[in-house]
């Protein structure tokens, strides 16, 4: 296990993203969303510094997500888990070390978009104790027009 790596609940491992990790990245994306984030949007966080990290299961990446961090408050941009392991723990994992993370950066609360649409989404991070402040319309793209986005919030 390489430095800034930590091994979770269910074996996962999870570690810093590289610019290798980008194909796989991209390839869980596709899986799981129906509008996922291009390999460019993926590249512009990596090279926006954006604190990135991959979760591996038998050293293959299954999983990964995002966080923008300024001043106090952070921004979890993209928590993703492939769709074979989703409802088994792994986002909770994600979440967990997320939340782990900001803090380390510094951040006192952290906030989110979620689309309505996706419930298992919501109940992952209304179990993690985050809350529903706001709405930003028409946030998401759809199938022929757009979705609103909640805006959750969690004080760390």
């Amino acid at each position: 296990m390489g430095a800034g790596s930590a091994v979770v609940g269910f074996g996962l491992n999870l570690r810093p993203m590289t610019d290798a990790d980008l194909p796989m990245v991209a390839e869980v994306e596709a899986a799981a969303y129906s509008h996922p984030w291009s390999m460019n949007v993926i590249r512009g966080c990596i090279k926006m510094r954006y604190d990135a990290w991959v979760a591996e299961l038998e050293g293959v990446i299954r999983g990964h997500l995002f966080i923008q961090c300024v001043l106090d408050e952070a921004h979890l941009l993209n928590v993703c888990v492939h769709p074979t392991l989703q409802g088994q723990g792994f986002g909770r994992q994600l979440v967990a070390h997320a939340e782990a993370r900001c803090e380390q950066l510094g951040a006192s609360r952290i906030i989110l978009e979620v689309r309505p649409s996706n419930k298992p989404a919501r109940r992952l991070y209304r179990d993690a104790g985050f809350e529903r402040i706001g709405v930003r319309p028409g946030y998401y793209p759809g199938h022929g027009s757009r979705e609103d986005a909640w805006v959750l919030s969690k004080y760390l």
